[in-house]
């Protein structure tokens, strides 16, 4: 323990002497630390909103979607893939309640980004086709008027109910309940307004319109298929029998064998949780690893110091073992401060990335997203940790170096 509180004494002397080349040197290191808690610090974040939304839908709520996708993979949507293999006839099927007792509502849904229209103001909207069993599906509380009715999506008509900020944007201080907003190029007649639901990382609710399914399949998209599907079930512990069922409805009707794949396919909120929990943990971890590189760079940073340090040093490092010092105490010496440079760096780097992670806190919080900075004690234990690491791997050459140094030699150095 001497010879260990001896070693960090002569490495702080040491820093004292050549406060620039350290401070140059333990930046890489700080610039390494710094990024992997940012990464990992709002990465978690993010993800504890991204999958925080996803729950919010429901926990009995599945989803079917079209395109092949292998049950432990994303869905092809999630690639931008097309595919109109799914339809509204095939979710007319699932309404039946003497095959599918434990649906309780289906929604089918096609969506749109379109300019809207009110008047003199003009913005950009996403326009969400869905059937008008979506007010259940989704649960939205309508504040203002009603929602369109399975008539006005038989006949296609041209209604709409509004977000709470399409409301604010356009109507401002005006009932909307009667007037007329243009979509594209056709008028609308707005008859709700639907309570705020808040932003996420796949939009904001409230800048959402919805009009009847096959308006907006006819008349704004000019398209016959969905986009997906999405229904609620009465008791959760049925969601497997049901998504089998569905799974065996969808197959026959697209003329697939049931021991094949189908052309669709179904997930529920605990699988899209699962799979987005997976897709983001990766992208996390490939960032950790880019913002290691920097890492690195500063542990060469450290052995390329400490070499120089070294043959400046060759001289001390001969009187030391003159004097008794034994050839494991000078290594120790060079690989503490190592270790020791290596840290600083971390603890500055740790302190650095809290307070930038704060700061995206204090944003994303501004922005509207009920965001919780994580202050997880591993992420800031893990990026101490590699520090010391980094300053172990890198100051073994010096010390090694350093501990071959022929004491007779080292007295004859100029």
């Amino acid at each position: 323990m001497y010879i260990l509180l001896l070693s960090l004494k002569m490495a702080w002397q040491n820093f004292a002497t050549a406060k620039l080349r350290t401070f140059l040197t333990v930046l890489g290191i700080i610039i390494g630390i710094a990024s992997v808690v940012i990464v990992l610090s709002v990465g978690n974040s993010a993800q504890n909103v991204l999958l925080d939304q996803v729950r919010q839908i429901g926990s009995n709520k599945i989803a079917i979607l079209p395109g092949a996708a292998a049950d432990d993979g994303p869905p092809a949507i999630a690639f931008g893939v097309v595919s109109t293999t799914l339809t509204t006839g095939d979710i007319d099927l699932l309404r039946n309640t003497t095959n599918f007792p434990y649906i309780e509502s289906v929604a089918g849904y096609v969506s749109t980004t379109k300019i809207v229209s009110y008047r003199s103001v003009n913005k950009s909207y996403e326009i969400q086709g869905a059937s008008p069993s979506v007010v259940r599906v989704e649960d939205l509380d309508i504040v203002l008027g009603g929602f369109y009715t399975d008539a006005d999506n038989a006949s296609a008509k041209r209604v709409a109910v509004i977000g709470a900020d399409v409301a604010r944007d356009l109507f401002a201080s005006e009932t909307p309940i009667g007037k007329f907003i243009k979509i594209g190029s056709a008028n609308y007649r707005v008859i709700g307004t639907i309570a705020r639901r808040g932003k996420s990382f796949a939009g904001n609710f409230d800048e959402t319109i919805y009009v009847p399914l096959l308006t907006a399949q006819r008349n704004i998209l000019g398209i016959n298929y969905l986009s997906f599907a999405r229904l609620s079930v009465t008791d959760e512990s049925r969601i497997p029998e049901t998504e089998d069922d569905i799974r065996t409805l969808l197959k026959s009707r697209h003329n697939i064998p049931q021991d094949e794949e189908g052309d669709f396919s179904v997930r529920n909120i605990a699988a899209a949780i699962d799979i987005l929990s997976k897709i983001t943990n990766v992208m996390k971890y490939f960032l950790v690893t880019v913002a290691s590189i920097a890492l690195v760079v500063g542990g060469i940073g450290i052995m390329n110091m400490m070499l120089i340090t070294l043959n400046k040093r060759v001289r001390e490092i001969g009187l030391r073992i003159a004097l008794g010092a034994r050839s494991r105490d000078i290594a120790l010496q060079f690989l503490v401060e190592s270790v020791a440079i290596s840290l600083m760096g971390g603890a500055i780097g740790c302190a650095i990335g809290y307070g930038i992670a704060q700061v995206v806190g204090i944003v994303a919080t501004s922005k509207g997203l009920a965001w919780t900075v994580s202050n997880d004690l591993s992420v800031y234990g893990l990026a101490f940790g590699i520090a010391g690491i980094i300053g172990i791997v890198f100051g073994i050459y010096p010390a090694l170096k350093a501990m071959r140094v022929s004491p007779m030699e080292a007295l004859r150095y100029e």
